[in-house]
């Protein structure tokens, strides 16, 4: 009985020991973190403006490939 009270103190310790490193991590990742200058943030609109055009052409591309193919399956 000792041997399981022991097993679960010492599971007890290290989800401790796992959420302090956890809350020390978090507060040192928002102390380094700071508000984007204009650079990064255009920097940031130019890569999400490119992601929708990308993906507006792969959607485009896919439906005028399969509009005709629907049409061939469909009229046989």
């Amino acid at each position: 009985m000792t041997a399981g009270k022991n097993n679960r103190k010492e599971k007890d310790d290290n989800v401790v020991a796992q959420l302090t490193t956890f809350a020390h991590n978090s507060k040192h990742f928002f102390e380094k973190c700071r508000k984007p200058d204009k650079e990064e943030y255009l920097k940031i609109m130019y890569a999400c403006f490119m992601g929708f055009v990308v993906m507006g052409f792969i959607g485009y591309a896919v439906k005028l490939i399969f509009i005709p193919i629907n049409n061939i399956l469909l009229s046989a």
